[in-house]
């Protein structure tokens, strides 16, 4: 496996940190085609190994940056201060992996919180430019339908303070041991001095501006796409995304759901049969074109 790390230019000139796995026996150029990743809220890209191997194993190229306030990458921890700067750093990773990647097949994967911002970025885009730059899209974990992850009083804080006081920190109240039934996973992520749980009052009101914007879209969304999510997610529930699923107006879209797996379906006990089918829906849309 080949594993190189750099940075890209995001919205405002900001560099953001990436890094990227392709196949040892090939270069990229030759890969069957390319994933790249957008991570969860006090998230990183560095916590995908158990997706990245297998898949570099059957001959992607897996591509992932750490978002501006998180992993690596600058910015004030949890904070933007419009959900703009999300959307352009995700053209920019996508330019990013077009340029580095020429000619070869361009899958996106948003988990949790990237999921979110996956769904926004590509319903904005006009149809035919998005069908034609991108393969199709994997959400997981998407946040349709938060349970846990803030109080009420929370809420409320964020909308009275996202204009006085943007920056002011509001702990996130959701529960760690929702996001595997590894206990492996639960304890890495414990001592991981790059994730962290807690957001801004500004990053609060724009999330939750732009998943209500993102719901009454579904019927606007017309690329092939894959939800994931677990059956026993206690943070976001699977119930939104199915209500979702039904809406969406694609003729190529699949449902996956892990009865038993909690949030992080690419972390949890039944991993490897979420990464193969992960692989498999990225294959037969390689090779039915």
């Amino acid at each position: 496996m080949q594993h190189s790390e750099g940075t890209f230019r995001g919205s405002g000139d900001l560099e953001l940190f990436y890094q990227s796995w392709c196949p040892e026996s090939a270069p990229a150029v030759s890969s069957r085609a390319v994933l790249g990743i957008l991570h969860g809220s006090g998230d990183h890209s560095g916590r995908f190994e158990r997706l990245v191997q297998p898949l570099v194993k059957h001959n992607f190229a897996v591509y992932g940056f750490d978002m501006r306030g998180y992993g690596r990458s600058p910015g004030r921890r949890g904070h933007i201060n419009s959900w703009a700067e999300y959307r352009e750093d995700t053209g920019a990773f996508l330019n990013l992996i077009r340029q580095q990647n020429p000619n070869i097949p361009v899958f996106l994967m948003g988990y949790s919180l990237g999921a979110g911002i996956l769904l926004e970025f590509v319903l904005r885009q006009p149809a035919d430019q998005i069908k034609s730059i991108l393969r199709g899209i994997i959400l997981s974990g998407t946040p349709l339908q938060p349970a846990g992850v803030a109080t009420p009083f929370q809420i409320v804080l964020a909308r009275v303070l996202s204009r006085a006081w943007p920056t002011f920190t509001i702990q996130m109240t959701s529960d760690i041991h929702g996001v595997s039934r590894d206990p492996g996973v639960i304890e890495a992520l414990q001592n991981d001095p790059l994730h962290h749980n807690f957001v801004t009052a500004r990053w609060g009101t724009e999330a939750m501006a732009a998943m209500d914007w993102v719901r009454a879209r579904a019927g606007a969304l017309h690329l092939p796409v894959l939800f994931i999510h677990g059956g026993s997610d206690p943070l976001n529930l699977v119930t939104g995304v199915q209500r979702y699923f039904e809406a969406v107006a694609s003729s190529d879209k699949t449902l996956k759901i892990y009865p038993e797996s909690r949030h992080e379906t690419h972390n949890d006990l039944d991993y490897g049969q979420v990464v193969a089918d992960i692989e498999h829906w990225m294959a037969a849309r390689i090779d039915a074109v």
